[in-house]
């Protein structure tokens, strides 16, 4: 009996199934990491190829985990990292270039520029601050990188796709190209207000309308599953970016209603309702949802960095060797011993959105001491509230 619910949970440094029965109860989870690259300072890649891998392997495992095959899920739903993009060939499946990761940040340059003459015709239209976080500038990049890329997109030959598309892509055996609006509204090119991609937007960036996804609802069946892995079809009936999805998993479908994720960063957002409201102070408004023909929006503030700064201190900075340990350091003192650690790894997001901003340690201790204080401040001591 299909009993039983599947969600696939694509995360920036690992990929996720897990399974739900009626009562909203995990019964099975299964989780990989997958590599990370980073060419150059400031660029962030994967290769879409393993992200399917690892996320097809997670799929069966859960399933063997809880002694369940397909015929036991009722339907499956996707969330993943946003603005994350992806350019492959419509024909054969695969990625021209590596996924270009939401921290990238390559194309600052372009967007200083574009902030000077187009800041409040892409706000007015997108709800976004113009930012190399968004898709735009990392689709436009790759066409003009990749040998070949643009007259190929040009002809209809290349597709592009946030991390939920290229799942669902993939899950459908190259069936399916849909996205939904709480994604589409990330890449910078699609009007929240028409709800389509925007013809003004796709010539500033220079982006044939060729190589997008259509956009369809956060709740419907987009297609069912027809790989090699899964014997029989599951209905794909749910996509949603991983922080709206949060939203509403948090039940903050209400106006005024406003959740916390610490993930690799930081992400509050406040459900406005139907909606859009226009922040003065360099919040983004986004689309929530679509469910049901009608649309929910939400205010977003982002920190880039969160939970990667314990990350950073282990691969980097070389204090400690696994995550846990930082309870360990910190608790050899008392307090931060006056220790604030700014971690603007990728820059600042919200609301200075400075990518050119450094990471920065303050202190007036000696530096026998420094390590442990810094710990003590990223296990939970904090600036004090402005």
């Amino acid at each position: 009996m299909d009993h039983f619910i599947m969600a696939l949970d694509q995360g920036t440094t690992s990929s996720r199934t897990l399974i739900f029965d009626k009562q909203g109860r995990v019964v099975s989870m299964a989780q990989k990491t997958f590599s990370q690259f980073f060419p150059k300072p400031g660029w962030v890649e994967h290769d879409p190829k393993e992200i399917w891998a690892t996320q097809i392997a997670t799929l069966t495992e859960a399933l063997a985990k809880a002694n369940l095959d397909a015929k036991n899920i009722a339907a499956l739903g996707i969330t993943n990292q946003r603005e994350t993009t992806v350019l492959w060939d419509r024909h054969t499946g695969e990625p021209i270039y590596n996924a270009i990761v939401w921290q990238d940040h390559r194309t600052a340059d372009v967007c200083e520029e574009l902030k000077k003459t187009h800041k409040e015709m892409i706000q007015a239209k997108t709800g976004l601050v113009i930012d190399a976080y968004f898709s735009a500038t990392k689709i436009a990049w790759i066409l003009d990188h990749v040998k070949g890329a643009r007259q190929k997109a040009q002809q209809g030959d290349l597709c592009f796709g946030t991390i939920d598309t290229w799942l669902l892509y993939n899950l459908t055996k190259r069936r399916v190209h849909f996205t939904d609006p709480s994604n589409a509204s990330r890449t910078m090119l699609f009007n929240i207000h028409t709800l389509e991609w925007d013809k003004q937007l796709l010539a500033l960036f220079n982006i044939p309308k060729e190589i997008l996804p259509e956009v369809k609802s956060s709740s419907e069946i987009y297609g069912h599953t027809a790989t090699r892995w899964v014997e029989r079809e599951i209905p794909i009936a749910g996509m949603a970016g991983d922080q709206q999805a949060a939203l509403f998993g948090q039940m903050c479908i209400e106006p005024g209603m406003v959740k916390n994720t610490y993930g690799t960063g930081c992400f509050l957002l406040m459900q406005t309702g139907q909606q859009s409201v226009a922040s003065q102070n360099n919040l983004l408004s986004t689309i929530a949802w679509k469910i049901g023909g009608k649309v929910s929006y939400a205010l977003e503030g982002g920190v880039f960095v969160g939970g990667a700064a314990i990350q950073w201190l282990r691969d980097g900075a070389r204090m400690i060797r696994t995550a846990p340990d930082i309870q360990n350091l910190a608790s050899t003192v008392e307090d931060n011993g006056g220790v604030y650690v700014v971690p603007a790894l990728t820059g600042l997001g919200a609301p200075y959105w400075d990518h050119i901003c450094p990471g920065e340690y303050l202190w007036d201790q000696p530096w026998e001491h420094r390590w442990a204080h810094c710990a003590r401040h990223f296990r939970g001591d904090r600036l004090p509230s402005a």
